[in-house]
């Protein structure tokens, strides 16, 4: 059973679409959404493997296709047929494209195409039971194919995006921390120079004023 329905674009992660009712029957439907919304970051920065994936997590598995720099993503039973899954958001994405395909790139405010729910809560309620004739002629057809869809997990999917953040945070406190003591290094060879001339230069002071008030007298 669709437990989930988010659209996003790719190039920044952001929402586009989702199911309304989405979650009202599923426990911890924010932490689910939550992930989701990390998985669009992720692919924001371009740290995805393949246009279409399976992602495991708890119960559940997260399936998701890219095309045209967008991401359709639905959150299923484990045993909601994987075939389905995809063939739903198959559907998701040729409506989507249709009706809203000349707005994605210039959309600047989240979930600008909220009004697509109505085609979600549509399409989903037809694959709502596997054994209606017409997802059973689904699950047969042949020309569509899902067993080269990888599916991973999704600490392994997310970790990737946590370790390349803590290794840029580390990089850029690095370089803050660079600068910091370069910084440092030049005011202590400043301050070691004026040590090291400061008397040289006060005698070589005293000498030329004794110097200018000997001529004055004389």
């Amino acid at each position: 059973m669709v437990k989930l329905t988010m659209i996003a674009r790719v190039t920044d992660g952001l929402p586009l679409s989702e199911g309304l009712d989405d979650g009202r029957d599923l426990k911890d439907a924010d932490f689910y959404k939550q992930q989701a919304k990390q998985l669009f970051k992720n692919l924001s920065k371009g740290q995805h493997e393949a246009s279409r994936m399976s992602i495991e997590t708890g119960p559940y598995l997260f399936h998701y296709i890219i095309e045209g720099r967008v991401c359709y993503l639905t959150l299923c039973d484990r045993s909601y047929p994987k075939k389905l899954a995809f063939q739903y958001l198959e559907d998701l994405k040729n409506e989507f494209e249709r009706v809203n395909g000349s707005q994605i790139e210039t959309a600047a405010r989240p979930y600008a195409f909220i009004k697509f729910d109505a085609f979600i809560q549509k399409t989903k309620k037809l694959y709502l039971d596997t054994r209606t004739q017409r997802n059973l002629a689904k699950l047969n057809d042949e020309l569509y194919e899902v067993h080269q869809i990888m599916t991973r997990n999704v600490q392994e999917v997310l970790g990737v995006g946590e370790k390349l953040d803590q290794v840029s945070e580390m990089s850029s406190r690095l370089t803050s921390d660079t600068r910091i003591y370069a910084d440092k290094a030049k005011d202590l060879n400043r301050q070691a120079l004026i040590r090291k001339y400061a008397p040289v230069a006060i005698v070589i002071g005293i000498v030329l004023m004794l110097f200018w008030v000997k001529n004055k007298i004389w």
